[in-house]
């Protein structure tokens, strides 16, 4: 396989497109959207199953959004070798949801949740003094334009 968009075709991208918008949407609908026929629809998306470019549904609740309300990305440069002690460190904080590598100009990503503005600004000053953290950078998630799998 080439590359993502070798492999696709345009009605594979618009029919993803669609599940994207609205992942719970019928094959009938899904087809009248597309301008195809309802079987094309539910064949293309058990041949986008079986070859992996779906690999999942999801489902956003209210608990789940209740739970974080204030989100957060924070970008973290590292200065030294420090990353491993420092992930260590980050994973021992409650507020982190989760933990990425990356490359470029960061070091780190740190998803954050937290109950509250303050409780946002308390986690991410006691991160800012963890010793190696060169600089660091912050964006408040605002909302979901699309669910993780």
């Amino acid at each position: 396989m080439d590359s993502y968009s070798d492999i696709l075709d345009d009605t594979d991208r618009r029919l993803i497109a669609a599940l994207r918008h609205d992942a719970r949407a019928s094959h009938s609908d899904l087809a009248h959207r597309l301008g195809i026929a309802r079987a094309t629809v539910r064949s293309r998306i058990e041949r986008l199953v079986a070859r992996g470019e779906i690999v999942g549904f999801s489902v956003v609740t209210r608990s789940d959004v209740a739970r974080d309300p204030v989100r957060a990305l924070m970008m973290i440069g590292i200065e030294g070798r420090g990353t491993d002690r420092i992930a260590r460190q980050l994973n021992g904080l409650s507020e982190v949801r989760a933990l990425h590598s990356t490359n470029g100009r960061w070091d780190l990503i740190a998803e954050l949740g937290a109950s509250s503005l303050e409780d946002l600004d308390s986690v991410l000053s006691r991160i800012r003094r963890f010793d190696g953290i060169a600089t660091s950078e912050t964006s408040l998630l605002l909302s979901v334009k699309k669910a993780s799998r």
